[in-house]
């Protein structure tokens, strides 16, 4: 990535970039979403893989946060204010075992092995 697109999109350094992290973070804070759950795991079997190698806990904390999204949602409502200030939106989970399972096929890739699970139809 070159320097230019590195400044660009960084938000300490673009004001237009910090205006989106903000924006980001205030929906996010709302449900009480964390920007790693917006992952979908049926989008790519490396993301599925990854949520596969997390452990149980983190898994089940993200998956009664997109519960309370949802119902959340559907209700019309937002998070009280106290539980918003609370959120931490940008706190990944994912993003470490996601760029080791990427960096682990394509290694298989350039290897030449066999991939490690196949796509199949739902």
């Amino acid at each position: 990535m070159s320097s230019f697109l590195k400044a660009f999109i960084d938000p300490k350094k673009n004001f237009l970039a910090r205006m989106h992290m903000k924006a980001i973070s205030t929906r996010l804070r709302r449900y009480g979403l964390r920007y790693d759950d917006l992952y979908d795991q049926y989008y790519s079997m490396d993301i599925k893989e990854a949520m596969n190698r997390l452990p149980r806990e983190v898994v089940d904390a993200r998956n009664q946060r997109l519960k309370r999204a949802m119902d959340l949602s559907v209700k019309h409502e937002y998070l009280p204010k106290d539980l918003q200030a609370m959120q931490t939106p940008f706190r990944g989970y994912l993003q470490d075992m996601l760029a080791l399972v990427e960096r682990e096929s394509k290694e298989r890739e350039a290897l030449g092995a066999l991939p490690l699970y196949q796509r199949t139809l739902p």
